[in-house]
């Protein structure tokens, strides 16, 4: 769906939960992310945050990605949240030369900050986005309660990004910890997700969402007014936002991604259609098994 001004995604496109709905029954690997790649303009690059991919790894990506489509890479965690920001690292430099090859399909590359990292460490930040290749998009993840008051801190923090066309990163928690359910995969995200307030501001032309809901799509849905209110203005202005959905155990989150993008066609009709799932098409040209009767 990348020729749609909003780029609709996941957390991944490996998941084995999504077989025999998004992805084919015997899909793997490469396939699925073909498959997904069908469906979806952009997905997060959570693995980049834990470890490199091999080299033949990325040039494979780079073949089976469209050129619109958007890897949003997470910079090393030996780099967010290793000490001291430090744009000579040499993990910093092996990342980029490892994502070389997805060219213009990489990013905004994502730098998400550890909750210590404090408005007194901001000339930090920004001496490390200066020093940055200016070839690639940025956007930057805060967690620290303090980047969130209102107040002169995070106005400096605002308007330093917005110099810098780096983006700010909104992450919306609300709809999982508003979530009555006691699932293991509920639990497990309410400890491991951050609860923040959400402050929903576009820095550059692609402001950045990543929504957390819980396992209900109704009440994901209900959640995801603002952001429909949102989109519906931040397109109209002629933006390309990510928009990137989570649920708990995320085997929901691409039901909930196609239920918002629904509703946001009956807003803006001009919108092209999501393509059909290719496990879906798939389903329904299996044989139909005759009655009994």
């Amino acid at each position: 769906m990348t020729d749609s001004p909003l780029r609709l995604g996941c957390t991944q496109w490996s998941d084995p939960l999504w077989q025999s709905a998004l992805y084919t029954s015997n899909s793997e690997g490469d396939q699925r992310l073909a498959q997904y790649c069908q469906v979806f303009a952009a997905v997060e690059g959570n693995t980049t945050f834990y470890s490199l991919p091999s080299a033949e790894r990325v040039a494979r990506w780079a073949e089976l990605m469209p050129a619109d489509f958007r890897f949003c890479a997470k910079l090393p965690r030996e780099v967010s949240h290793g000490g001291r920001l430090d744009a000579d690292s040499p993990v910093l430099k092996a990342f980029f030369n490892r994502m070389a090859p997805l060219g213009q399909r990489l990013g905004p590359v994502w730098l998400q900050l550890p909750q210590r990292f404090a408005p007194a460490s901001l000339a930090e930040l920004t001496a490390f986005l200066d020093a940055l290749p200016d070839e690639f998009a940025y956007a930057v993840e805060v967690r620290h309660l303090d980047f969130f008051r209102k107040d002169r801190n995070e106005q400096q923090l605002n308007r330093q990004l917005h110099q810098r066309g780096v983006e700010r990163i909104i992450f919306d928690t609300r709809a999982l910890f508003a979530s009555a359910d006691t699932s293991p995969a509920t639990l497990e995200a309410k400890v491991r997700k951050p609860r923040l307030p959400v402050h929903a501001l576009a820095l550059t032309a692609q402001p950045a969402v990543r929504f957390v809901g819980g396992m209900d799509n109704d009440a994901n849905l209900a959640a995801l007014q603002p952001w429909l209110d949102k989109c519906t203005q931040w397109l109209g202005e002629g933006l390309r936002p990510l928009l990137f959905m989570h649920t708990p155990d995320n085997r929901l989150a691409p039901q909930l991604a196609r239920l918002f993008y629904r509703q946001l066609q009956l807003r803006l009709p001009q919108l092209p259609s999501m393509p059909l799932w290719p496990g879906e098409i798939e389903a329904a040209q299996q044989p139909q098994q005759a009655g009994l009767f």
